[in-house]
């Protein structure tokens, strides 16, 4: 599909060129399950390109009102969980109870043509377990008119819990988000955050139907269909304000933490050591601000209340700090008493500053807006948009298109390969690359523009379009070289995209807020010269206190150190006070340990801990050969707890007859697909690699590909039932038929089938359409999750391709990477600490750890634990939990040996040598396996596996694992 970008003026091929449909070669896999199959799905036009396709059309705002009571719907998915009920004081109203995917639908008739607002009076249902914001896909007659309508969002409100805790060190810690959802209105708004008004709606005249689609639990009394309301400018409302007289009560200040609510429970307080910051921290992690990078995404709103003394005209001024993008203005929606006041604070802009400054909200002459307020109380909400850069993104995915298509076709001229000995004639081969070439080139100039003003003043991206339109203007002054540099069209076009996250992303950190009559001045609200020579000095001996030193460790405690961020510590400590330490009677002190350096580093100083937490698969083994962990299958009941976990899982903390960790955290991989743009290109979700392969050139004629990460080759090998060692665990077995084929199979994905030998950001390509169809792990689930609101409804998630075996079944084996806990074996206290462990990997303190650090943190913290008990209980979508279920009995992770590491950096060089240098896939291989086996030896030699002679001494006697975990059945669906 093709869509008009007015913005720049030209036109964006829109994930990728449409093909005709007689050249759509449908792929399925044979007879795939229904929930495989995916439905043709249109991308829509953006919301701005509509709205000004209306203006154009001088289409007016309706002037009538339309009001739907939600119970009183007309059809719904599943009426026994969608229908009529009382709740939270309201009776006739729609309880939605959000049991997976569902619908519901209204009638409606509108009394004229014309633009219409929708808004609804909704209350999310509570003591459900989901903590995320309602989200639906809005259609109007069964057609969204544009794209956002897929992701209207409706949000929770949240407080922070009080008063707010210390440990024993003095040090705030983080209180926890309690939701405190009522009924509320609100207009239906873009998810993404980029328009600061509602949306708009064409309606015509006579009957419609009206969907809501979504998952969340809500209950609905009336949904709003009503003209769009107009706000007024600065000067219209400050010439309705009444005459008064002069206020004369005192300015009102309230610290910025002390809010009445937010709108995501992801927006959190911050420690900030600045002499001027109330209250002053005095070298004690003290919760004084609010936001920063916590305070960033798309459409994060923070109320606070404050009371009024006289009647009369305020103003505002504001201590903010801006520092985190150089000099990148950030943008804020500000509302009083939940309405914009006038024009001027829908986008209102706070500048970069390094320091935190004195913000005083005032037009562009200087002036102070002022605020006409009636005694008593009032609201102040301030919401994140980035509306002023819409325009400009829209303009940088219309660019990156036209980069990838040149990319595409310089690819298609030289093979991808690079051959400084031919020439090019570049006006007959490629006849119409130069003016692509110089579209590219002005769109960079016309966004730079576009960027200063929507800034205030040049940055580093408006730099950087600059200099990228230096570029090809070079590029173009010896047009036959192009094909020698195609790669800086690829690396170009990687760089751009990286802009679109960091204009999306608004950064503001608050302190306190000033609410002054307006003849008064503001009280002072930066630092003097002296006092933050003061502030430094002072920072600077709080610097010496000794009270994090991991070396002030109680023997009468059991320590536990863990690598993690303060919040995860500071959570283990809470649980372990509350739960484990009444439980048992064993204190514990839980330190953060910044580097896992210091581990091998406080062995020397004979101060290790008892356990340590959060370290990578690699490590247990590491410290294992050294003799300085301790073996966990040495306890009696450690089958039992061997059971609750992967077979698969234990590969990489096994380690001569003994295992040295227990599983935490536990990534996966999985393959993400758009559901719009693979349905609409007819095509099905491979099950194998073959359908892979068959989906491959329809998706590259249409400029598109798909991503697999080109160093994660686990999957390759277990599929072809090749392994990494032999059974003895004393050399590579990377030398059998089976991993040869493997690797062939690995380096043709990029060889044959011109899969992308750098990606910088499948998430980036992910959303933009150019990848549509990927496989990737937990943290790219998380992040569409949370910073991709604009895709709702149109990913999903799938079993990985899989390798079909003799007897027609397919295997999925995969890797993922984890966390672990290691007991010392110089703690003196191993049974307390055995107890403390299985206590913490227990599936009700996991759930309840999880659910604790999500509701601080929002679902961008998502806790991916190994248990698979707690797992299912976190508020997972249940289609997407069912899918990592499936994959989780293929998990199989690489075992962990001395001179192991080495396997990882040939395998990596071999592919090196195949796929860039072009070298024979089979002496790539047998080249690594030649250097994978002597560092094996010399390794093994060391450690008494092996003797001089390269003679056996004893062996690894590596444990196999053949067939799938059956410990899913009983949570899989």
């Amino acid at each position: 599909m093709i869509g008009v970008f007015a913005g720049m003026g030209c036109f964006l091929l829109l994930n990728g060129a449409a093909i005709l449909a007689s050249e759509t070669k449908e792929v399925q896999a044979e007879n795939p399950p229904d929930n495989m199959r995916i439905k043709s799905n249109d991308v829509e036009p953006y919301y701005l390109n509509v709205l000004e396709t209306w203006q154009q059309q001088n289409i007016k705002y309706s002037a009538a009102s339309i009001r739907i009571n939600a119970a009183d719907k007309v059809k719904s998915s599943d009426d026994s969980n969608i229908a009529a009920g009382s709740y939270n004081g309201k009776n006739n109203v729609l309880l939605w109870k959000g049991n997976g995917n569902g619908w519901v639908e209204f009638q409606f008739t509108a009394p004229e043509d014309g633009l219409y607002e929708i808004s609804t009076s909704y209350c999310p249902i509570t003591g459900t377990g989901f903590r995320s914001a309602i989200i639906w896909d809005v259609t109007i007659d069964g057609s969204r008119q544009f794209r956002e309508s897929s992701s209207i969002t409706l949000c929770r409100l949240w407080k922070d819990a009080r008063p707010i805790k210390k440990d024993d060190e003095g040090d705030d810690i983080r209180p926890q988000s309690l939701e405190i959802s009522s009924w509320n209105t609100t207009p239906f708004r873009d998810s993404g955050g980029a328009y600061s008004e509602p949306l708009k709606w064409y309606i015509t005249k006579g009957t419609h139907t009206l969907r809501l689609a979504g998952s969340e639990p809500v209950a609905l009394e009336t949904v709003n269909i009503a003209p769009p309301e107009r706000l007024s400018t600065y000067k219209e409302a400050a010439a309705s304000y009444p005459e008064t007289e002069p206020v004369k009560a005192e300015a009102l200040t309230i610290q910025a933490e002390d809010f009445q609510s937010k709108n995501s429970s992801a927006i959190q307080m911050v420690s900030d050591t600045d002499i001027r910051s109330v209250p002053v921290s005095k070298g004690n992690i003290t919760f004084n601000t609010l936001g920063g990078q916590k305070w960033r995404y798309q459409n994060q709103e923070v109320t606070w209340e404050f009371d009024i003394p006289q009647t009369g005209k305020y103003k505002i001024a504001m201590r903010t700090l801006q520092n985190i993008v150089s000099e990148k203005a950030s943008y804020r929606t500000i509302k009083i008493d939940g309405k914009v006041p006038f024009q001027e604070f829908l986008e209102y802009r706070f500048p970069y500053s390094s320091d935190w400054e004195g913000t005083v909200l005032k037009d562009p002459e200087g002036q102070a807006y002022e605020l006409y307020l009636e005694k008593g109380r009032h609201t102040l909400s301030m919401a994140v948009t980035h509306a002023p850069f819409k325009t400009i993104i829209v303009g940088i995915e219309d660019l990156l298109s036209s980069l990838n298509r040149i990319d595409q076709d310089l690819r298609a001229l030289t093979g991808g390969r690079e051959d400084k000995n031919r020439t090019w004639n570049i006006k007959e081969e490629l006849p119409d690359l130069t003016d692509q070439l110089k579209l590219a080139e002005n769109s960079m100039l016309e966004l730079s523009k576009q960027i200063i003003k929507a800034n205030g003043r040049p940055d580093s991206i408006s730099q950087s379009f600059k200099v990228r339109a230096v570029d090809i203007e070079e590029l173009l002054e010896k047009v036959n070289d192009i094909p020698y540099h195609r790669d800086q069209i690829s690396i170009m076009a990687d760089e751009i995209s990286q802009y679109i996250t960091i204009l999306e992303q608004q950064q503001l950190q608050l302190d306190e807020i000033h609410i002054v009559p307006a003849e008064q001045d503001f009280s002072k609200m930066k630092a003097s010269f002296l006092e933050k020579v003061r502030g430094t000095i002072l920072n600077f001996f709080y610097s010496f206190q000794s009270k994090d030193s991991l070396r002030n460790m109680d023997d009468k405690v059991l320590n536990v150190w863990v690598f993690r961020g303060k919040d995860y510590v500071d959570e283990i400590q809470e649980l372990a006070n509350e739960q484990f330490t009444p439980q048992t009677g064993t204190k514990v002190k839980v330190n953060l340990l910044p580097n896992t350096q210091l581990l091998v580093l406080s062995n020397a100083a004979g101060v290790q801990p008892d356990i340590a937490l959060g370290l990578t698969q690699d490590l247990p083994i590491d410290y294992a050969i050294r003799n300085s962990t301790y073996d966990l299958s040495k306890f009696d009941d450690f089958q039992d707890i061997y059971k609750k976990y992967s077979p698969g899982s234990w590969l990489p903390f096994y380690y001569n007859k003994g295992y040295y960790a227990v599983p935490e955290t536990q990534s996966f991989q999985v393959l993400y697909y758009r559901k719009d743009i693979l349905g609409g290109l007819g095509l099905s979700i491979p099950q194998t690699w073959e359908e892979v392969y068959d989906l491959l050139p329809v998706l590259q004629q249409n400029y598109m590909n798909f991503y697999v990460n080109p160093k994660a080759y686990i999957p390759y090998f277990y599929q072809n039932n090749a392994a990494f060692y032999d059974e003895s665990g004393l050399k590579t077995a990377l030398d059998t038929p089976e991993a040869f084929k493997a690797f062939k199979q690995w380096t043709d994905l990029f060889n044959i089938h011109a899969l992308e030998l750098e990606v910088p950001s499948f998430y980036q390509h992910f959303r933009d359409g150019t990848m549509p169809i990927g496989i990737s792990d937990y943290n790219m689930y998380i992040r569409l999750a949370a910073t991709a609101p604009e895709l709702h409804g149109r990913w999903g998630i799938a079993l990985i391709p899989g390798t079909k075996q003799e007897d027609g079944t397919i295997t999925r084996w995969a890797g993922g990477g984890q966390t672990a806990g290691i007991i010392f074996k110089s703690s003196h206290k191993k049974e307390q600490a055995w107890d403390f462990m299985k206590w913490w990997i227990s599936a009700d303190v996991q759930e309840q750890y999880g659910s604790n650090i999500e509701a601080f943190n929002g679902i961008a913290f998502r806790w991916n634990t190994a248990n698979i008990e707690a797992f299912v209980k976190l508020p997972w979508a249940k289609e997407d939990a069912d899918v990592i279920l499936e994959q989780w009995r293929w998990y199989r992770d690489l075992p962990n040996l001395p001179g192991g590491y080495r396997l990882d950096i040939e395998i990596n060089n071999a592919w090196n040598r195949t796929v860039v240098d072009r070298i024979n896939y089979r002496s790539s291989l047998e080249a690594a396996v030649i250097d994978i086996n002597r560092e094996l030896r010399r390794k093994q030699q060391e450690f008494g596996f092996i003797d001089k002679d390269g003679k056996p001494l004893k062996t690894l006697k590596l444990p196999t694992v053949l067939k799938p975990w059956e410990g899913v059945d009983d949570y899989v669906k």
